[in-house]
């Protein structure tokens, strides 16, 4: 659906307006809209205006748009983004594409740098970001493999560094690995010299080899706290297991780190609370939430240009087909991450 009703002239159009997906209430994906919304302005807060290239989904974003599949994850998002309905419609975070503008006072970008991050309303042809939460593109890396990185990346950056705190030759096990934060968590848990072991489907195993991992498992055909096997750090994104399965498999001073917002993991965190115990032993039980920086962005920045992570994509819709993108993270199964991009008329050859 998009709504327009009143015409103009190409360029005064271009210079006013910019297409964005947005709800207007908490939906489904099918309910979605596409509009035109006035093309925002950089400020004192939000000081960089970004022709957006590219975007990818999250599972927050999902949630954004839904206000959560129940009552606990519902509360917090809608305390957050509106009782109600949303305070803002529109939706998404993740983005990578070219500064436009900036207030006077941005001081690190300037009109023309690529740049990659998070803002508000990222499924739209334009967003304004503050500068603490981009940091210039990989020069080796397109905008839609930039865009696939922020969120997902610096979760798994800051799950397995300042969480686990991992160290060079440790077991390190990462349930999940073949999603969007489980394929960032393989490379980076590589880059630190760790011994890693990956969880995933059948379908994934050879794409997590490639990806680095020195051992696979496929939990369609094995129970892997079950096989023997012993770790000093599991990055959880499944939360398939319960915390005496995960105890089992431990080391002593070993570090159990859970990832992410899917209603299991969120049963899995109260389980935690209840067992907060659990953490006075030698084992060390953490759930977090990340923190977009622009410091993390350098580091995720670095390491693409080095070639220790190569972003991992398994689909691509245009911004008109971000309804269909939203299902398809809906029913699962992704490998690796889902990428929206925009198509800019003005970037077309003549």
């Amino acid at each position: 659906m998009i709504d327009s009703t009143v015409p103009m002239q190409k360029d005064e159009k271009s210079s006013t307006l910019m297409t964005a997906v947005v709800r207007e209430r908490y939906v489904a994906p099918e309910v979605l809209q596409i509009k035109e919304l006035v093309k925002p302005a950089p400020d004192d807060v939000r000081g960089v205006l970004v022709k957006i290239h590219a975007s990818s989904v999250n599972p927050a974003d999902r949630y954004e748009m839904t206000g959560g599949p129940n009552l606990l994850l519902r509360i917090v998002v809608t305390l957050r983004s509106g009782l109600r309905k949303p305070k803002d419609p529109r939706i998404g975070s993740d983005i990578a594409g070219r500064v436009e503008a900036v207030s006077s006072s941005v001081t690190q970008f300037k009109p023309g740098d690529e740049v990659f991050g998070v803002c508000i309303g990222a499924y739209a042809e334009y967003g304004v970001a503050k500068e603490t939460k981009i940091a210039l593109k990989p020069k080796n890396r397109s905008f839609e493999e930039a865009a696939s990185v922020p969120i997902a990346g610096i979760t798994a950056l800051q799950a397995l560094r300042d969480h686990g705190h991992i160290q060079h030759g440790q077991r390190v096990l990462i349930n999940g690995a073949g999603g969007g934060v489980g394929t960032f968590a393989v490379q980076i848990a590589k880059s630190f010299g760790a011994e890693v072991t990956a969880v995933t489907s059948t379908q994934n195993l050879d794409m997590v080899r490639k990806l680095g991992a020195d051992h696979v498992v496929d939990y369609t055909k094995e129970d892997f706290t079950r096989n023997g096997q012993r770790y000093d750090l599991i990055v959880d994104i499944a939360a398939t297991h319960s915390i005496s399965d995960y105890k089992r498999i431990m080391n002593t001073n070993a570090s159990f780190v859970l990832v992410g917002m899917k209603d299991k993991i969120l049963r899995r965190l109260l389980s935690f609370i209840v067992r907060s115990k659990l953490s006075k032993g030698d084992k060390k039980f953490v759930f977090f939430v990340a923190k977009t920086n622009h410091e993390d962005f350098v580091v995720l920045k670095d390491l693409m240009e080095a070639g220790r992570i190569i972003p991992v994509i398994d689909r691509r819709y245009s911004l008109g087909e971000t309804a269909q993108a939203m299902r398809y993270l809906v029913e699962g199964g992704a490998l690796g991450k889902i990428v929206i991009t925009m198509d800019h008329e003005d970037d077309r050859p003549d």
